[in-house]
């Protein structure tokens, strides 16, 4: 029996996928040969030998020590598109939310209660709380992924010019995009012509606090800016100062921090874009998915660490090899192979920056001797045999 370990509450739609005669699911189980998590931090958590993957029910993995794992051996996945469609849904209501004092008002009425001519006082005080129509503004989207774009696309049929730019743009991406977008090739760009600003890219090295006292001064003044994306992307105490003086005249974000709750007129959402039953059901499904391809058969889908590596299987016996990409490890791992008269039948090698992934299938038995002769070679991180029936 495989073990499965979770970390937060996941959707039974998903754990109910992996087969209950080859793996055991629970919060308490020893040994794990997979994870699946949501928010839980995994910075500090020292990892067993037995764990191949980690699946992230969501798309960030800040919470996941992504490079430490890579070292030793550990796929991490990710759901890319899953919850993206709840996101959008709430990135629309943001663009809503960010033009018209909504919240504002809502809180205003509530505080007639117990007043008498409530609907008088209302038509009296309404105004204060007036906006602007999203139709005929630009809205200016950095990330067109699959949030981004489809956020870019509803806008354009809700009336909005758009304006994007996503230098990572994959080609199903872009064929996914309504034609009437306008691609920009650098972010000044998007930022110059928005009167809205939408963020859908990770929190990285490059992006983090992309927003901040020089980009804003870029902006059109009174810019609206909405970040469902990450709470890093934003420097807090410049949008605190862009905000009191007009710069920035509205900022919704999912994404709340001590820093946020406190800016007059900012609204802060407590992270709800995924959190839909639909949204949590298909990271759920999809993470299970990633989890049990990779652990039965060693394809690789949607990892964040390691590149993307699948085939089916055509033979009894598959090794596979996680390692770094550097020269000579493939001849190395072959010359191990022919030394044990191990015949190669088919294989496949991916790489993905500094980490590499080869499958290899092949006729013979495959020793633990031979697994420890590969294992000790340079570059080579973990070694694993999957034998089929």
């Amino acid at each position: 029996m495989k073990n499965i370990l979770l970390l937060n509450k996941i959707a039974k739609v998903g754990t109910q996928r992996l087969d209950p005669t080859v793996y055991q699911c629970g919060t308490d189980v020893s040994a794990p040969v997979g994870i699946m998590v949501r928010s839980a931090k995994l910075h500090d958590m020292t990892f067993n030998p037995e764990l191949l993957a980690i699946a992230r029910a969501g798309a960030g993995v800040n919470n996941i020590p992504v490079a430490r794992c890579a070292e030793e051996g550990i796929v991490v996945f990710n759901t890319p598109g899953a919850n993206a469609n709840g996101v959008k849904e709430l990135a629309i209501c943001a663009l809503l939310l960010a033009s018209r004092d909504v919240v504002g008002g809502i809180n205003w009425a509530r505080s007639l209660a117990g007043t008498a001519d409530v609907a008088k006082q209302v038509e009296a005080g309404k105004s204060q709380f007036g906006g602007t129509e999203i139709k005929g503004k630009t809205l200016g989207v950095i990330g067109l992924g699959a949030i981004g774009g489809l956020v870019a696309n509803v806008a354009v049929k809700l009336g909005m010019k758009v304006v994007g730019c996503d230098p990572y743009l994959s080609v199903a991406g872009a064929w996914n995009l309504d034609h009437h977008i306008e691609k920009a090739t650098t972010y000044e760009e998007v930022y110059q012509k928005a009167d809205y600003l939408t963020l859908h890219v990770p929190a990285t090295e490059t992006t983090t606090g992309m927003i901040n006292a020089q980009t804003i001064a870029q902006m059109k003044n009174g810019v609206k800016i909405i970040n469902l994306a990450r709470a890093e992307l934003v420097n807090a105490a410049d949008l605190a100062a862009a905000m009191a003086s007009g710069a920035v005249s509205a900022y919704v974000t999912d994404f709340p921090t001590e820093e946020t709750v406190s800016i007059p007129g900012a609204i802060v959402i407590p992270h709800l874009g995924g959190s839909t039953e639909e949204s949590e059901d298909n990271c759920a499904v999809m993470a299970a998915d990633e989890l049990d391809e990779y652990i039965r058969y060693g394809n690789i889908r949607n990892s964040v660490n390691y590149p993307a590596a699948s085939m089916p299987v055509s033979a009894k016996v598959r090794v596979c090899v996680l390692h770094a990409n550097v020269p000579a490890v493939l001849a190395n791992v072959s010359s191990v192979m022919a030394k044990d008269g191990i015949n190669i039948e088919n294989m496949l090698n991916k790489s993905k920056g500094d980490n590499a992934y080869t499958i290899l299938e092949v006729n013979g038995e495959v020793t633990e001797q031979a697994e420890n002769d590969i294992l000790a070679l340079d570059g080579v991180r973990r070694v694993r045999t999957i034998r089929f029936a």
